[in-house]
Parts: C-alpha cells; sequence; structure tokens
C-alpha cells in the first residue's frame, strides 16, 4: 500500500486530507510540524510521498524540506496560504516537486498527488548521456565529467527532460507541461531559475544547456 505522510499543525486540515486519501486506498500518516515530519521519513520505511505545509511552528517546511534533501529524495509537495512568488520559487530551489497554494480542492490535490507517485514509479533503466554528463534514472545519479552533481529531484527530472531531446529548441511552455505534467499556471520565469541552478552545479558541463533566445533552451553537445 502506497505510504503518505500529511504535515501541517492543522489538525482539521490533516484529518480532512487524510480521510479524502484514504477514501483513495492510500496509508496515511501524520505529523504536526517540520522536525515531526523530518523523524518520520528518517524512520518510517517504504513512504512514498510527503504533502507538508509551509509555516509550522518548531520548524518550518522549508527548513524541513532542505533537511530531507540531504537525504532523500522522495517526491514532497508543498502546501501553503502564501501566495507570492518569491516564496514559490524559494519552495523549488528548496526541493519541493510540486506547490499548492491554499484554499485548494480536494479534486486538484488528487490529481496532484497521482502524478508525482506516477512520476515516481517510472524510472527507467536507462543512462543517458551528453557530452561529460552522464544520469542514470536507475541509480538516480548525475556526473559531470565523472563527478557527482547534486541536483535536486525536479532538477533531475529538467535533466532528464532536456536529455531525452538532446539538440531540440524547447520552449518554456513545452519544458512545464512535460516536466510538470499538468497545466502550469504562474511565471514561465520559474524554468529560468531551475536552469540557472543546474548550471551552477553541473560546473563544466553547465555550459551544454544553451539559451534560445526568445524561445527557451536546448542541450547541445
Amino acid at each position: 500500500m502506497v505510504k503518505i505522510l500529511i504535515v501541517d499543525d492543522e489538525a482539521k486540515l490533516r484529518r480532512l486530507v487524510g480521510d479524502c486519501l484514504r477514501r483513495e486506498g492510500y496509508e496515511v500518516l501524520e505529523a504536526d510540524n517540520g522536525k515531526s515530519a523530518l523523524d518520520a521519513v528518517t524512520r518510517t520505511g517504504g513512504l512514498s510521498l510527503v504533502v507538508m505545509d509551509v509555516m509550522m511552528p518548531v520548524m518550518d517546511g522549508i527548513t524541513a524540506l532542505r533537511e530531507i534533501r540531504g537525504f532523500s529524495k522522495i517526491p514532497v509537495l508543498m502546501l501553503t496560504a502564501k501566495s507570492e512568488e518569491e516564496d514559490e520559487l524559494d519552495a523549488f530551489t528548496s526541493g519541493t516537486d510540486d506547490y499548492l497554494t491554499k484554499p485548494f480542492s480536494l479534486a486538484v490535490l488528487q490529481a496532484r498527488i497521482r502524478a508525482l507517485l506516477k512520476r515516481g514509479g517510472e524510472a527507467e533503466a536507462a543512462v543517458y548521456t551528453a557530452g561529460g554528463i552522464t544520469l542514470d534514472t536507475r541509480a538516480y545519479t548525475v556526473k559531470c565529467n565523472g563527478e557527482p552533481a547534486e541536483l535536486t529531484p525536479k532538477e533531475f527530472e529538467f535533466l532528464l527532460y532536456f536529455m531525452k531531446n538532446k539538440g531540440i529548441a524547447l520552449s518554456r511552455e513545452q519544458i512545464l507541461n512535460s516536466v510538470w505534467n499538468y497545466d502550469f499556471f504562474g511565471d514561465a520565469r520559474t524554468i529560468d531559475t531551475h536552469v540557472k541552478n543546474m548550471r551552477t552545479k553541473l560546473g563544466a558541463c553547465g555550459e551544454l544547456i544553451k539559451t534560445v533566445r526568445g524561445h527557451g533552451y536546448k542541450l547541445e553537445e
């Protein structure tokens, strides 16, 4: 059974979301702050997804997310009452896989969760190479000229999409729709932030990701 951890300091929201997910057949665990979430991810075997609020006591969701990314690539969906672009970018650069602003419909939440679980279960047994970059979907690793590059799960998906479409100019809209797997309502500059971070982490290999002025990006050997 798929295990999902819900992290929110509001008991009413945890109960509402938990009941909804249990009806879908998921096993639901709960935590009321970021520190408890961190402990749960560390100790719970077979955990498939974390749905976590940003604003919480003891330890906030962004801090907990950064801690989790230090040892795990488990998919994380952030929930927040904040709708500012800076807050959304902060969540993505910290390693979240998706971001949902309160209030939200349970139907939308279910769709986002299904998309994340689907992507997490579709790891391909394949190794992709381009220039000095080697991406292994089995080991979930990226190397640049033989040296490990530590990417967030979302950056890993971006790079995999670029490598699958090597030499093709990809628009920001194509990238958003393919990587997020649903219609994205937001600023396409989110792409630019991810690409900037990826280039930095890939070092010399980051130069392979070219900017196509007025269009988007492409990976070119």
